[in-house]
C-alpha cells in the first residue's frame, strides 16, 4: 500500500470544512445585496458565475448529493452555479469548451476520463479561468493545469474495502464496474484486488440499463455460487444487486462505495453490510467554495497536494447517526 504524508494534513483540513459547511444556507444563489444580509452569511463579494461540469448519468442520485454541497456553497458566495452532467467524455469536454467560451469566473470539473479532459482544462487555465477537480482525477489533476483537487484516493479506498473483506472472512468476491474506462471505478476494484486475500473478479455492467444490471449480477451469481461478496460502485447498483442476490438464491453479501438515503436505510435493514463513504457533499462544497477563495483572495487548498474527503465506513455502529443527515439530501 503506498503511504502519501499529505493525507493527515487534508483529513485536518477536512475536518474544518466540515464545521464550515454545518453553518451554511441550504437555499440557491443569491443576487448581492451586501449590508444586513451579507451580515446574515451571504458574501458581499461581486457575483460571480461558477461551472460545475460532472460525469454524471441520469438517475445516478450520487450527483444529487454533490449538487447539494456545491448550492449551499454557492449560496454563501454570493456565486451564480451552472450545474450540468454528461457522462460521455466528449460531452464533458464541449461542456468546459461553453464554459470558456462564455467567460466563467471559475470551472469545477471531474476527470473521470482524464486524457479527454486535460487538454481543454488546460485551455480554460490558459484563457485565465481557474480550474479545480473533484471526484475524479484524483492523479490526474495537477497535469491537467487544476488548482486543487477534492476527492478521495479511490485506489486507497479499494484497499481498505479489500483489507475488510479479507477480515470478515470472505472468499471470493465480485467487483462490479458500471462504467468501463472510468479511472476511478477501475483504480477501486484494482484496490480491493491488491489487499484481498481471496478470490477476486470483476464484472463489467452497463450502468445507464439498470435491468441490464440486474440480470447480469444474476446470472453470474448462479454461475460462480462461491461468490459471497459484491461489491458494487454506487448506490443504486447496490439496491439492484441486493435483488440479484435474491432471484439467484446466492447467500452472497452486499457491499458498496457511496451512499444515498434509501441505501443508508438497507444498511439499517440488513439488506447492504457496509458502504464506503467519500463525502459527495463535502467535494461539491469544497470545489465550489475554493474557487470562490481564489478569485477573491488568491487562495488555493491543500498545499500542492489533493485535498481528502475519504474514505470512511458505513455499519450498523454508525449508520443510524448518518441517516440523520442522509434524510435531508447530505450524506
Amino acid at each position: 500500500m503506498r503511504i502519501r504524508s499529505h493525507r493527515t494534513a487534508a483529513a485536518a483540513f477536512v475536518a474544518v470544512a466540515a464545521m464550515t459547511v454545518a453553518g451554511c444556507s441550504s437555499s440557491g444563489g443569491r443576487e448581492e445585496t451586501g449590508g444586513d444580509e451579507a451580515a446574515a452569511g451571504v458574501a458581499d463579494t461581486p457575483r460571480m458565475e461558477i461551472a460545475m461540469i460532472t460525469h454524471a448519468a441520469p438517475g445516478d442520485t450520487f450527483w444529487d448529493i454533490v449538487r447539494s454541497g456545491a448550492e449551499d456553497a454557492a449560496a454563501k458566495d454570493n456565486v451564480e452555479l451552472n450545474f450540468q452532467g454528461a457522462p460521455e467524455a466528449g460531452d464533458q469536454v464541449n461542456l468546459v469548451q461553453s464554459a470558456i467560451d462564455s467567460g466563467v469566473d471559475g470551472i469545477a470539473v471531474t476527470l473521470a476520463k482524464a486524457d479527454a479532459l486535460t487538454p481543454v482544462v488546460q485551455a480554460a487555465t490558459e484563457a485565465g479561468i481557474p480550474v479545480v477537480a473533484f471526484n475524479g482525477g484524483f492523479e490526474d489533476w495537477q497535469e491537467s493545469g487544476a488548482v486543487g483537487y477534492f476527492g478521495q484516493d479511490e485506489e486507497l479506498a479499494g484497499e481498505a474495502a479489500g483489507t475488510r473483506l479479507t477480515e470478515e472472512g470472505a472468499q471470493h468476491e465480485l467487483c462490479v464496474i458500471q462504467e468501463q474506462g472510468h479511472v476511478g471505478l477501475e483504480a477501486r476494484c484494482r484496490g480491493v484486488d491488491n489487499t484481498f486475500n481471496g478470490t477476486s473478479e470483476v464484472l463489467y455492467v452497463t450502468g445507464t440499463d439498470m435491468p441490464s444490471v440486474q440480470q447480469a449480477i444474476t446470472s453470474k451469481l448462479q454461475q460462480s455460487p462461491s461468490i459471497d461478496r459484491v461489491v458494487t460502485l454506487g448506490a443504486p447498483f447496490a439496491m439492484t444487486a441486493v435483488q440479484s442476490v435474491d432471484a439467484a438464491g446466492s447467500e452472497a453479501q452486499v457491499v458498496t462505495f457511496d451512499t444515498n438515503e434509501e441505501l443508508i436505510g438497507a444498511i439499517q435493514d440488513g439488506d447492504v453490510q457496509w458502504a464506503i463513504d467519500q463525502q459527495p457533499y463535502l467535494q461539491g462544497y469544497l470545489a465550489v467554495d475554493s474557487l470562490w477563495l481564489y478569485n477573491t483572495n488568491g487562495n488555493t487548498i491543500g498545499g500542492g497536494q489533493p485535498t481528502l474527503t475519504g474514505p470512511s465506513f458505513i455499519d450498523s455502529t454508525n449508520v443510524d447517526r448518518v441517516a440523520e443527515f442522509a434524510a435531508g439530501g447530505t450524506r
